[in-house]
């Protein structure tokens, strides 16, 4: 099979394409055809090595998928060849072929394509975790969604609405911001060229918003955490600026609100049953309507690197797909 391998940690461009062995499910696996793969910010910290979880060289990067079920492993039930099934291994989409447990699967909704599947679980997963069981986000609400053109932002922005909650929508392009808007945004910033703490005064009345959703982290994360209501809501998602912000603790203290990690993959993997209700909670959700398919950038293969690189430098507006 072919497979992007990450043989030494660098930038994107270390990224080389390579004839790998096609793997054999063993007892207890389901081995996959995947027809596409999601592209997200960790693949660019993974491959250099700069995630908090160091995985050794060489492996094959990639975290989400979707394709087709080739052959179920012994012992296993319920699935079948020709089953559409997505997935979020963490490591391993970037490639043909893969084997995977028969719990790390989810079947597609009808309505659901491979390229939409393929960017679908991790962002979506992660939005619904933080909002819902890290955030308590409540009708009436308003939700800061730093970010908010991103995978993960979008999703929150959709997701927010559709819990009742008045969405604000930072982002650092007026076509990022117009993404935002047809996914239902209720208020734009562009923190590119407006003060972020200024606008949401304005945007909020001086209240300030009750859940800050920030997959951002870096310059951004002060001025937000300022401008939380009494009974605020920090969600820490991810550092997609590439700094992790160093926060005043006097700030949580003196406006009584809370700052809250949310590390949806470690969840999922501590609690199985739970995790498998949150992405059975948001499959429902894409299968009613309620979820849509992000804008998405189209990549083969063979250009990973780049796909990986351009989300990096956030030359993207939604999601990048790679169609193997």
């Amino acid at each position: 099979m072919r497979a992007i391998v990450c043989a030494e940690y660098g930038p994107p461009s270390a990224l080389v394409l390579r004839d790998l062995p096609d793997p054999v499910p063993g007892p207890g696996q389901v081995l996959v055809r995947i027809h596409a793969a999601g592209v997200n910010f960790v693949d660019a910290l993974l491959i250099g090595g700069r995630y908090q979880i160091r995985i050794p060289p060489p492996f094959v990067p990639g975290g989400d998928c979707a394709g087709t079920v080739v052959a179920p492993g012994e012992g296993v039930d319920g699935f079948a060849p020709g089953d559409r099934v997505l997935a979020s291994p963490g490591i391993g989409a970037y490639a043909e072929l893969i084997a995977l447990a028969p719990a790390q699967l989810a079947r597609m909704p009808a309505n659901m394509g491979f390229a939409g599947a393929a960017v679908f679980l991790q962002a979506n997963a992660t939005a619904y975790f933080a909002l819902v069981n890290r955030g308590a986000l409540r009708p009436g609400d308003t939700l800061l969604v730093l970010g908010a053109s991103g995978g993960t932002g979008a999703a929150a922005v959709q997701l927010g609405k559709a819990l009742g909650a008045r969405v604000i929508a930072a982002a650092s392009s007026a076509e990022k911001l117009a993404a935002c808007r047809a996914l239902g945004a209720d208020v734009l910033i562009d923190y590119a060229s407006q003060d972020l703490r200024t606008e949401l005064k304005t945007a909020t009345g001086g209240r300030g918003v009750d859940v800050v959703f920030d997959p951002v982290g870096g310059a951004l994360a002060e001025p937000a955490l300022r401008s939380c209501a009494e009974n605020g809501r920090y969600l820490v998602i991810g550092f997609a600026s590439g700094e992790i912000p160093k926060l005043p603790f006097n700030l949580p203290l003196l406006k009584s609100c809370q700052v809250v990690g949310v590390d949806w993959g470690g969840f999922a993997g501590r609690h199985p049953e739970a995790g498998r209700a949150v992405t059975d909670a948001v499959i429902a959700l894409y299968a009613d309507g309620t979820l849509s398919d992000p804008p998405l950038a189209h990549y083969p293969l063979e250009r990973t690197a780049e796909a990986i690189a351009d989300l990096a430098a956030r030359r993207i507006a939604g999601k990048c797909v790679i169609d193997v």
